[in-house]
């Protein structure tokens, strides 16, 4: 059996890690973010029958421009947009956000020109530019996780990136960004300026959001999902809003036929029962800010999120504790950062069964 060390791998690919995140199966996992609330049975029934409705046509090649999906994600992101409507040509489709991030590098990115990003922020990003063959550049966050504008300046400046990527809110700390700092940030450079957010429907009721920046700002991306608030994490469908020059762009660059039938069939269901799917969400920023409150009184300091996640502190051995819940049937995440593990914010019960079996073993 050869090794990657036998193969002609491309030299800067050498040595490194792919992403990993533990898949256990265990009964609580609250370890990537996921939605753990169920898809009701109603939307069950309705992607089902648009699911029957594709199959129709299976032996031929889907929408290429996915035009329903378009369409549908233009009307759910003009919900909360301020500026006008976002329209079907100021919007991108994909397998995933990640795959999204991986046609914008494609696109803007590339041997010879580098992206700069804040970490510790979400593990893909770097994994992403190094896939590209894009530089990845480390900026600065203070010490609670939060990014200070002046700083973000000085660093494109000094670095003059041709990317610079924005998690907000941040994974993995939930951190916020304000749209003050992504405003300077545009205006700092000529390169594209990509804000990740993928927890964007957890954000407190009127947030603003790096999308109402987009009039008049052509070099200005949000890429957002539905894995998360629409519990749609097996489907795998990312998106992209910009200007309509922007997507032209992403034509250059994505495979033929990206989008098969079915996913663009199963999403526009979703889609259809919006009003449903974000019932949940109400349901999961109530467990996240029970976190918040309830981790420090056990001894747990927290970083402030706005996700659908925790990051918590205090923890002496990190890996040990890791274990501990693991044989507890609780699937947490160690992100790296010294004294810290994530949680995500599931249902009531996931949250009480946690923040119990937590006790216990502190105590």
């Amino acid at each position: 059996m050869a090794s990657l060390n036998d193969l002609p791998l491309r030299d800067d690919l050498r040595g490194k890690q792919p992403y990993g995140a533990p898949m256990v199966p265990v009964r609580y996992a609250l370890n990537v973010n996921e939605n753990t609330h169920p898809v009701p049975d109603d939307v069950r029934q309705g992607i089902l029958a648009d699911l029957s409705t594709a199959l129709e046509t299976i032996n031929r090649y889907p929408d290429r421009e996915f035009t329903a999906l378009r369409n549908a994600l233009a009307s759910y992101a003009s919900r909360t947009y301020r500026d006008g409507d976002i329209t079907p040509d100021m919007v991108w489709a994909a397998n995933g956000s990640n795959e999204v991030l991986q046609h914008v590098l494609q696109a803007f990115g590339g041997p010879g020109r580098s992206v700069l990003g804040f970490p510790p922020t979400y593990s893909m990003h770097p994994i992403i530019a190094e896939a590209t063959g894009t530089a990845w550049i480390a900026g600065r966050r203070e010490e609670d996780f939060t990014l200070l504008t002046v700083n973000v300046v000085d660093d494109i400046t000094r670095h003059k990136p041709d990317v610079v990527f924005f998690c907000a809110p941040n994974n993995p700390t939930g951190t916020p960004v304000s749209v003050e700092t992504i405003e300077a940030a545009y205006d700092a450079t000529p390169g594209v300026i990509l804000v990740d957010e993928a927890y964007v429907e957890f954000l407190p009721e009127g947030t603003p959001t790096a999308a109402e920046l987009l009039a008049g700002r052509e070099r200005l991306v949000v890429s957002r999902t539905m894995s998360k608030a629409f519990a749609f994490a097996g489907a795998r469908v990312g998106y992209l809003l910009g200007d309509a020059a922007v997507m032209d762009a992403m034509r250059l660059v994505r495979l033929p036929y990206h989008l098969s039938a079915l996913t663009q069939a199963a999403a526009v269901a979703a889609l259809s029962h919006q009003e449903t799917m974000l019932a949940m969400v109400a349901d999961i920023r109530a467990q996240r800010d029970r976190l918040l409150r309830e981790l420090p009184e056990m001894g747990y300091p927290t970083a402030y999120s706005e996700a659908n996640f925790v990051l918590f502190g205090g923890v002496d051995d990190p890996a040990a504790l890791f274990g501990s819940l693991l044989e507890h049937d609780i699937l947490v995440r160690d992100v790296g950062i010294p004294h810290h593990l994530r949680v995500t914010a599931g249902t009531a019960e996931e949250t009480d069964f946690f923040l119990q079996t937590l006790a216990k073993l502190s105590a």
